[in-house]
């Protein structure tokens, strides 16, 4: 197991010390809250405490005086620890506690000022590596999986492709495609984008977040000798008027992922991992092609499939997955955080309990598809990230054996630093073309 946290500690800590604050603030917030762990890599043995610093500043300098309320405890769970405090220098170290177990420690803290309210969080990691998962492979999990790509690969693909010439370029063909998914009439859409000079390419397949969106294409890369197509997951086409995709938001796709949850047979995340084997299909249809180099990339719910689509398709040779979802989400069961979509979590009570809905996950579960991964992966993800939590994230990347390198940024969210894709975006380029980007 390979970190490279080492890498980015002079970049990160001059982001905590300059431009840097927590989740849910943004780079104009008139209040600033800096925080972190005492412990410069945000690490700590088990049954260690964990102290948090604590930084109010207004204007580039502490406000002193600040109002303050703080709150402590296990990620995603209820806090164990709240209090109060006025900060007469504008700094404080409040005692987060410890764990007895591994996982992270969540401290938050919420600063009024003026009536409005201004948030920073940090999370002390203990003993991440020795994290395990909560939920179990099924014992007929590979057979299920065997069976329904079979008997989607009996469908025909039905390849369709409509050049799109208001987003092609002097050196990349652009085209809007769709094929056949699980069943006829089923379809996957997506944006191709392949370099115009006659050769045979390298391919990297982008896989979306949640949500529903319109797509344009990732033409830089392409520009750089690589087939790229991205995806999008729900069976229409991806270059739509966005008034479409807010309408399927808000109605008939709203809350797509626990659709049919009691049923591993019809549970809506069946077409869409079948949908990106289908798009490793298609990919390797095309004559620009050479057959052997691909790739597969995404973040949230895009990292979630990054790794299922390298679990159950051993024809993807690397991976880079940003902070996955769908990860180990029976935590919530075994009192700890489970991953997004937080389907066992208290706001989503009607689920717990429910031995179908739980049987059902097992199938659909990251860390499962985790454990047949072969192809070498880089990974990324903070520990203030409380949509995908770290110990979800952890769960499935203990099981990974395939060679992995795990990139964390600690003070980050649900995103990443510019410098982290400056670690990654070189590492696959050089992997896919023999030749590391130019920065």
């Amino acid at each position: 197991m390979k970190r490279t946290t080492g890498l980015l500690q002079s970049v990160l800590l001059l982001s905590l010390l300059l431009c840097s604050w927590s989740l849910g603030q943004s780079r104009g917030d008139y209040v600033r809250i800096l925080m972190a762990p005492q412990h410069s890599d945000w690490l700590y043995r088990i049954g260690e405490k964990a102290l948090f610093q604590v930084s109010v500043y207004q204007f580039g300098r502490l406000l002193e005086g600040a109002s303050i309320r703080y709150e402590c405890g296990p990620e995603m769970l209820k806090p164990v620890k709240t209090g109060a405090l006025v900060l007469k220098s504008g700094q404080t170290t409040i005692d987060g506690g410890t764990l007895q177990q591994p996982g992270f420690l969540n401290c938050k803290v919420v600063c009024t000022h003026n009536q409005v309210e201004y948030i920073g969080m940090a999370a002390a990691a203990f003993e991440p590596e020795k994290i395990q998962p909560t939920t179990t492979l099924p014992p007929d999990f590979k057979e299920f999986w065997d069976k329904a790509k079979a008997a989607a690969a009996e469908i025909p693909m039905d390849a369709r492709m409509t050049l799109v010439p208001s987003r092609c370029t002097e050196t990349v063909d652009v085209y809007h495609i769709s094929v056949q998914n699980y069943s006829r009439g089923a379809r996957v859409y997506g944006m191709l984008c392949v370099p115009k000079k006659p050769g045979k390419y390298p391919a990297l397949l982008r896989v979306p977040g949640a949500g529903i969106r319109p797509y344009q294409g990732d033409v830089n890369t392409a520009a750089k000798g690589v087939i790229t197509l991205e995806i999008g997951i729900h069976g229409i086409p991806v270059n739509l008027d966005p008034s479409v995709y807010d309408e399927l938001r808000a109605g008939p796709l709203n809350n797509y992922q626990f659709f049919n949850l009691d049923d591993r047979d019809r549970y809506y995340y069946k077409r869409v991992y079948l949908g990106c084997v289908r798009a490793v299909d298609f990919i390797f249809s095309l004559p620009q092609f050479d057959g052997e180099r691909l790739a597969v990339t995404g973040g949230s719910q895009g990292g979630a499939l990054s790794i299922i689509t390298a679990g159950l398709d051993p024809r993807i040779k690397w991976l880079v997955a940003y902070y996955p979802a769908l990860c180990d989400v029976t935590g919530y069961l075994h009192g700890r955080a489970g991953g997004w979509p937080h389907m066992f979590n208290d706001a989503n009570k009607a689920f717990n309990g429910k031995a179908d809905k739980i049987e059902t996950s097992k199938y659909y579960d990251v860390v499962n598809f985790a454990r047949f991964v072969q192809a070498p992966g880089y990974y990324a993800w903070g520990f203030n990230d409380n949509v995908c939590p770290p110990t979800s994230m952890y769960a499935a990347y203990n099981v990974i054996t395939a060679p992995k390198t795990l990139l964390i940024a600690p003070d980050t969210g649900h995103w990443a630093y510019a410098e982290e894709y400056s670690v990654t975006d070189p590492w696959l380029l050089e992997k896919l073309t023999g030749t590391a980007a130019v920065k």
